[in-house]
């Protein structure tokens, strides 16, 4: 069976924060059908309710599915974005804390980590979000184990990235860790992007 892949959107959300992922994934399976292999992922986007989201810039954005009928989730991704009235939404919260205690894997990227962190998600593990909002992200959350200057931290049943165009590379490190490095690699040459690994 594919990993089904849950892509939360949300008013403001990040564009290539979610878009990033999302491309890299269907591109895994594209590229696995391409070779002959099974679909390694299903991927969807989901919002809170029926309706068009409006990401950040202006983008709009029809997600596949929303709280009340979307299918179980195996890996659920949090991107980041303006997330200040996310935080301050216990419908959102508990639907984040729900969905990621039932996903094998939950990740986030960028200031998607404040929504892991606020749905206690990652409580005392480490986790990393974009340069700007470390400082934040240490204040408002003490008991996280913050990393610095890295593009992903894989802390096993979560993983988080730093801003924007590192949420592609950690993307590329869980395509890696479910479906193999071999096709990890094809699909980075498939994007033509350049796989920045942890240092």
């Amino acid at each position: 069976m594919p990993t089904a892949v849950g892509i939360y959107l949300y008013p403001d959300v990040e564009v290539l924060d979610f878009a990033g992922p999302y491309e890299v994934f269907t591109t895994a399976t594209r590229v696995a059908l391409r070779d002959g292999m099974p679909p390694p992922f299903s991927t969807a986007t989901i919002a809170a309710r029926k309706g068009l989201v409006r990401a950040r810039a202006g983008l709009v954005v029809q997600p596949n599915f929303n709280f009340a009928n979307h299918p179980p989730i195996d890996l659920l991704i949090i991107p980041g974005g303006v997330v200040t009235a996310e935080l301050e939404n216990p419908e959102v919260v508990q639907w984040i804390e729900k969905t990621a205690a039932q996903a094998g894997l939950t990740a986030s990227v960028c200031t998607g980590a404040f929504l892991l962190a606020k749905a206690n998600v990652l409580y005392a593990h480490k986790a990393t979000t974009h340069w700007e909002d470390i400082t934040e992200l240490k204040a408002m959350f003490p008991m996280l184990k913050i990393v610095e200057g890295c593009r992903w931290v894989d802390a096993g049943r979560y993983v988080t990235s730093a801003g924007i165009s590192a949420g592609i590379d950690m993307s590329l490190h869980l395509v890696e860790r479910i479906a193999g490095r071999e096709l990890a690699e094809a699909t980075a040459r498939q994007l033509d992007f350049d796989w920045r690994q942890n240092d």
